[in-house]
């Protein structure tokens, strides 16, 4: 068994295991057909790796799909109720590709809320305002990166905050899981300055950080 189940091999996979590693979880790594995929991010991160491919049985106890949400949306259903039990960390940003100037989600919702009709996982809301390449060193210009985490679940917030806490991040958490649609807003916000190419200072490698009072 391991700790963590994270699905995909792309940016956000490789930010997200590279601090798994860091805190010394073991990784189930699922690519989504080519196992290689896999494999080769596993050695290339070092650490406790087990690897498949979409649709083997999950050993995690979190599951963290590092996929866009249609995709994560597939991925819930495929898994159905062997997900029960299990805490499913949603990453994902809805964004309407089609104008790319909102959310590709009914006003009042989330993505993480239609999620969590989908599963009988419990649903917590994480990392969709932190950026891939910020996840693999933990930190932007020195600052430790803060996770902001929503969820209904007492348990479930816990163990994603213990496990953002143990990767030498700052989990912050912001409420019950309707708390995601402004999450959601704000990781958009944040994509949209990374992908302005007048603001070359915030270029993917930016990071959102609420300082408490001294």
């Amino acid at each position: 068994m391991s700790d963590i189940t994270i699905i995909g091999t792309g940016n956000m996979a490789r930010g997200l295991a590279s601090r798994a590693v860091a805190a010394g979880k073991s990784v189930q790594l699922l690519a989504h057909e080519d196992k290689a995929k896999a494999e080769a991010l596993a050695s290339e991160l070092g650490g406790t790796f087990t690897t498949g491919v979409v649709g083997d049985p999950i050993d995690g106890s979190i599951v963290i799909p590092a996929i866009y949400f249609d995709a994560a949306k597939k991925v819930a259903t495929e898994y159905g109720d062997s997900l029960a039990g299990k805490v499913w960390v949603d990453i994902t940003n809805p964004v309407d590709f089609s104008t790319f100037d909102g959310l590709a989600v009914p006003a009042g919702t989330s993505a993480a809320e239609e999620l969590q009709k989908a599963t009988p996982a419990k649903v917590v809301k994480a990392f969709n305002t932190t950026f891939g390449g910020t996840l693999v060193s933990g930190s932007v210009s020195g600052q430790q990166l803060d996770v902001l985490i929503a969820g209904d679940d007492e348990n479930a917030v816990k163990a994603v905050s213990e496990f953002a806490s143990d990767a030498s991040l700052n989990p912050v958490q912001v409420g019950p899981l309707r708390r995601a649609q402004q999450l959601e807003q704000t990781g958009f916000l944040n994509i949209l300055l990374s992908a302005n190419d007048s603001l070359p200072e915030y270029q993917w490698n930016s990071a959102l950080k609420f300082l408490p009072a001294v």
